[in-house]
């Protein structure tokens, strides 16, 4: 009796009591044409028993996200091609066991730091640290449990921007190596002007190092008809970061100019991804950092994208000084992923934003110490639209 009365009273507030199931928990916003929502769902369970929960995002325009609170996945985007027709324009798996596999960080958040540190070691005022050697003689993505490995905490919102949101994680002090609890927090915003807008923030109690990325494999043909060598792309950089033979940088930073390399302005990813050129041999085709123009732009514009038959274009624009192109060059036809597709080589491509790889140890690098008091911010927008 005290329960209805006390809906009556909501009611009478102009208030309308929240509704939960514990299956599926629905957001939404009116708009004029479609609705924005956020709904959330039950993904299933790790070993250990830990719930994993999936997130779906839409905007008033239809764009659909996916993200689940297990390693900040991305495991679905869906958007509309030239014609209208939405289709998912990342790779994945259909169901968490996937991503439970041995996956190469499709959709993830990565840290504590993106990116290789070489033969993982670095160090802060004189103290050496160790880390993982997960790829090669080098750590790679924050080590063997990284930040795509966990379960983050969530917290959904509806912003005058779009459905929202924050995925949250407390990093012990030593955790993979690195030092410092670090407090993380990555906000996804999926807005109503057709953009994916990542915003990080880190703070640390012990001097640490801090590279933090989204890893999502792009295939912008829709459902991964085909691979992304038609696809087109510019990168608004005159220099990008050479690598040896293990992928470390060299340290020095290499002008695109008169190299395949230089995507100043727009070319197919795959016109010269086989030239005989020690870098691209290095790497078994584009795994590098660009170094992207200075801008005055609070957002500077970094990459564009298209994929000339669906007309489906992306730009990113980031806060970054950099920007991890790569081709998914190690992709080889053993993962069958969504929509029964099996993902080989060159299928999709990355754009991570990023500080360079091996900053610890490449001190002429900007730098990517993080200190007690300090605050690490770095925004990305992922746009998206057609031709």
């Amino acid at each position: 009796m005290k329960k209805i009365i006390f809906i009556a009273l909501l009611a009478a507030m102009g208030c309308k009591p929240k509704t939960e199931t514990k299956e599926e928990t629905t957001i939404a916003h009116d708009s004029t044409k479609t609705m924005s929502s956020i709904q959330k769902s039950a993904f299933g369970k790790l070993a250990d028993g830990q719930e994993v929960t999936l997130y779906t995002l839409t905007n008033d325009k239809g764009i659909e996200l996916k993200v689940m609170n297990y390693g900040g996945i991305i495991t679905s985007l869906k958007t509309k091609d030239k014609n209208g027709v939405s289709e998912d324009i990342v790779l994945g798996y259909d169901s968490l066991a996937g991503y439970l596999k041995a996956t190469p960080y499709f959709g993830a958040i990565v840290g504590r730091y993106g990116n290789r540190i070489a033969k993982g070691k670095f160090k802060i005022d004189g103290k050496e640290y160790t880390l993982a050697a997960n790829d090669g003689q080098n750590s790679l993505h924050g080590g063997l449990k990284g930040f795509d490995k966990v379960v983050w905490n969530a917290a959904e919102a509806m912003t005058p921007n779009g459905p929202s949101i924050t995925f949250s994680y407390l990093s012990k002090d030593m955790e993979e190596g690195f030092p410092g609890n670090l407090k993380s927090e990555v906000t996804y915003t999926l807005t109503n002007d057709n953009e994916l807008k990542l915003d990080y923030k880190a703070t640390t109690d012990k001097a640490t190092v801090v590279n933090l990325t989204q890893h999502s494999y792009f295939n912008l043909s829709g459902n991964a008809k085909r691979d992304v060598l038609e696809h087109t792309i510019s990168i608004n950089a005159d220099k990008f970061v050479p690598i040896d033979k293990t992928l470390i940088p060299t340290g020095k930073l290499q002008s695109v100019e008169g190299t395949p390399f230089d995507f100043r302005t727009m070319k197919a990813m795959g016109k010269q991804i086989n030239d005989k050129d020690e870098q691209l041999d290095f790497a078994g085709g584009y795994d590098h950092c660009f170094v992207l123009n200075p801008s005055t732009d609070s957002l500077n514009h970094a990459a564009s994208v298209i994929e000339p038959v669906s007309g489906r274009k992306l730009d990113v624009y980031t806060t970054e000084p950099g920007i991890q192109f790569y081709t998914g060059n190690f992709l080889n036809g053993t993962i069958t992923g969504k929509y029964n597709v099996v993902y080989n080589k060159r299928f999709a491509f990355c754009l991570e934003t990023e500080h360079f790889p091996d900053s610890p140890n490449q001190s002429q690098f900007p730098s990517v110490l993080l200190k007690p008091g300090e605050v690490y911010k770095t925004s990305t927008v992922y746009k998206f639209s057609n031709l």
